[in-house]
């Protein structure tokens, strides 16, 4: 069995980084505490030794308070053999040096690794490395040294010993502490929040915006594969073959290749935000709005992710507080958009619109809507926000690129996977009939098949297999949508009513089949198909209410609330208020109907009540205004 070496620090402390180093991988980092979420475990050599590296999610104490922190010390308790390389910033070690002590208990093989150097000198700070290292009675060496992998090697055979509990103020000189100018500016919420939503609308006009930088790159791809490619395909003398490449291949795959420039963009906005630290001061910001509908500034990761896959995001939930809180962050999820549904709502949108922005963004900012009523219909007390600052910088370019370069990777690796034999399958049972002759659609298999599908949208107006199934296949991934309307129909043939409530349907039904089994492994199989299931009535309902409400049954729906809306307000309006019935009274208080604490009034308030009172000539109880 291989020797285990296990990277254990706090979130952010750089042990991606070192990780991706000694093992030469290529572990998701990020300038944000969390991004580790489980553990990752690569075999390397080290000394002639097979070794099992294990990058372990960031610990903050040894009580360990979030899912993630749980996480990686049970796999430390449940491991007592394996050497452990402890990981902290240059400017943490005096805050770091209680749990080195907590996790070498009974002895362990350790050793100190200190990151970002660099960083902490540039700021004035100064480590002195020999005199901590004998303070500490363990090795320590900086990430930056080139022969650290040769200095690890030694710890594999190096005796079992306790970190010792030191004040280490004597051997770092720290920087100066407190917020700089920029932090003082960023969280000031009258200048940090219109700054995050300027740049958010920025990121959606470079993306969606017609003429632009994502429109202009979307229109050559479609050049490429319409006219150029499809053009190409008419020298090709046999029919089925000329079918399969041009109907089957190149009008599916290219209604979904051709949104890769504007994924492409939603993710470099989204590293960007991640990478420069600004996330980390929009969970702040954003934490009291959050704690008001039950969650915390640290689901701002979690619920920024979904805008680039919802089965990532799932995961980023462990780094949550609480499990009751990673279930209702995973509840919320499905209602952001993902990057798989922007294929759908542009193919949707340009059937009536010459510039789809305003379109797609109403079907982002409705998705976001429901998100957050479903986080309060779910709301509970949330428990107390703690989050660390990430270090402001400018994002470096070699890290962005890396990124951006892997996330199209995966989507084109999910398009020549997943989606070409979807659309392979899809071409073949619709193109032939059960005699296997090539046959119109309404003849095909997959006419016989899912005939029965078409009162599934009838209620908004479109009594059609070919939607129904288009829709579902939404369920395998959502880039299926897009590419089975272009096959099927080349365009969207019915009304924009009917393209909203079905935009709603695709806003608001279950994820995709990964995403499923990402909640799956959170929450248990029963009740991530059961969420699953929940989430597609939802949808399929909510939809047939939207197409109602466009075709003019709203004022019937208002007509029937308005009475409903009239008898709530009314009833609110009476509650009773707890008051003294005397004429000087001492201790006036009203009863707040939000959270049932009294409240004391403002002795000015009733100062000035009084003063109008002996205005008056006369005296008065004090009643409230209704």
């Amino acid at each position: 069995m291989a020797d285990m070496m296990l990277l254990v620090g706090n979130p952010n402390a750089g042990k991606s980084t070192l990780f991706n180093r000694l093992a030469r991988a290529h572990a998701h980092v990020g300038n944000w505490h969390g991004v580790t979420v489980d553990a990752l475990e690569k075999q390397i050599s080290l000394g002639g030794r097979a070794v099992t590296l294990v990058d372990l999610p960031g610990v903050y104490t040894a009580a360990g308070k979030s899912l993630e922190e749980k996480y990686a010390l049970q796999y430390i308790k449940d491991r007592p053999a394996a050497s452990i390389v402890f990981v902290s910033e240059c400017g943490r070690i005096e805050r770091f040096a209680p749990l080195m002590a907590e996790l070498s208990k009974g002895g362990r093989r350790c050793a100190l690794v200190l990151t970002k150097k660099k960083r902490f000198e540039r700021e004035g700070g100064k480590v002195d490395a020999a005199a901590l290292s004998l303070a500490l009675r363990i090795p320590v060496y900086f990430a930056e040294e080139k022969d650290l992998k040769n200095k690890l090697a030694a710890l594999i055979s190096s005796p079992p010993i306790e970190v010792k509990n030191e004040d280490l103020s004597a051997f770092v000189r720290p920087v100066r502490e407190g917020l700089s100018r920029a932090d003082r500016l960023l969280l000031n919420g009258f200048f940090g929040i219109p700054l995050f939503v300027f740049l958010l609308l920025l990121a959606f006009l470079l993306t969606f915006a017609k003429g632009l930088l994502g429109d202009r790159m979307k229109e050559g791809i479609e050049w490429l594969f319409t006219d150029f490619l499809g053009g190409m395909s008419e020298v090709i003398p046999s029919e089925i073959v000329r079918s399969l490449v041009k109907d089957g291949l190149l009008r599916s795959l290219g209604s979904v290749l051709c949104f890769l420039p504007q994924i492409a963009l939603l993710h470099l906005f989204l590293i960007l935000l991640e990478e420069s630290g600004l996330l980390s001061r929009l969970a702040i910001l954003t934490d009291g709005f959050f704690s008001g509908i039950g969650l915390s500034g640290r689901a701002v990761f979690s619920l920024l992710m979904g805008f680039g896959c919802t089965a990532a995001a799932v995961t980023t939930t462990r780094g949550l507080d609480d499990k009751e809180m990673q279930k209702r962050v995973i509840l919320c999820l499905p209602y952001i958009s993902c990057s798989a549904k922007l294929p759908v709502f542009l193919a949707l949108a340009a059937s009536f619109f010459e510039n789809p922005f305003f379109a797609v963004l109403l079907l982002y900012l409705l998705g976001v809507s429901i998100s957050i009523l479903v986080a309060l219909f779910l709301k509970k007390k949330s428990p107390p926000f703690v989050a660390e600052l990430a270090p402001l910088q400018l994002p470096r370019p070699l890290f962005v690129l890396k990124s951006l370069l892997f996330q199209i990777k995966q989507f084109i690796m999910k398009v020549a996977t997943v989606i070409l034999v979807f659309f392979l399958l899809s071409w073949l049972l619709s193109s032939f009939s059960f005699s296997l002759e090539l046959c119109p659609v309404e003849e095909s298999m997959l006419a016989s098949v899912c005939g029965w599908l078409k009162w599934l949208f009838a209620p908004v107006g479109m009594g059609d297999w070919r939607i129904a199934y288009a829709a579902l296949s939404g369920l395998i991934a959502k880039e299926n949508v897009a590419g089975a309307i272009a096959m099927l129909f080349g365009t969207f043939p019915y009304s924009g009513a009917s393209a909203f409530a079905f935009a709603v349907f695709i806003l608001t039904c279950s994820p995709c089949v990964s995403a499923i089994a990402a909640t799956a492994r959170e929450v248990g199989k029963g009740r991530a198909v059961l969420y699953a299931a929940l989430q597609t009535l939802s949808a399929l309902l909510l939809s047939y209410a939207v197409y109602f409400c466009m075709i003019g049954g709203a004022i019937y729906v208002a007509i029937l609330l308005c009475p409903l809306i009239g008898i709530m307000l009314i009833g609110k309006n009476r509650e009773k208020i707890s008051r003294t019935r005397k004429y000087f009274a001492q201790s006036l208080h009203r009863r707040d109907l939000r959270t049932g604490v009294d409240a004391p009034f403002c002795p000015s308030q009733k100062k000035g009540r009084a003063r109008q009172r002996e205005k008056g000539g006369r005296k008065r109880h004090a009643v409230l205004g209704r």
